[in-house]
């Protein structure tokens, strides 16, 4: 019985593991993305604005 008491920490890892990547490609895409896509795009927007523009700087 030693063996399945040192077999069943790797099985669960690997089955959290599993769950884990089949969770984040399942809430890849859908009725969701349109929404992420445009908080990125307004995240990158709002960065843009906020730096100052690269000009020729006076010395």
């Amino acid at each position: 019985m030693d063996y399945v008491s040192a077999l069943v920490p790797s099985v669960v890892m690997a089955v959290a593991f599993i769950a884990l990547i089949v969770t984040m490609v399942k809430s890849q895409g859908g009725a969701n993305k349109a929404k992420e896509d445009a908080a990125v795009d307004a995240a990158l927007a709002r960065a843009e604005a906020d730096r100052p523009a690269a000009g020729p700087k006076a010395h």
